[in-house]
């Protein structure tokens, strides 16, 4: 990534108010989408970790 995500976080909340639940997408990280050749089939996860935030688990079906 090129902002961590504190610098997102203050970049985000200058522009509007943050409320408890709202989601910044960061987008795609490098070596994925369909040059790669993989994709997500049934049963896999998907984890998201913010250091000091904790951990965000998504299984496809």
């Amino acid at each position: 990534m090129i902002f961590n995500v504190a610098e997102l976080v203050a970049f985000a909340s200058r522009l509007m108010t943050l409320e408890p639940g709202d989601v910044l997408y960061t987008g795609t990280p490098s070596g994925v989408g369909m040059a790669s050749g993989e994709f997500l089939s049934a049963g896999d996860e998907m984890t998201v970790r913010v250091t000091g935030l904790g951990s965000l688990v998504n299984r496809v079906r």
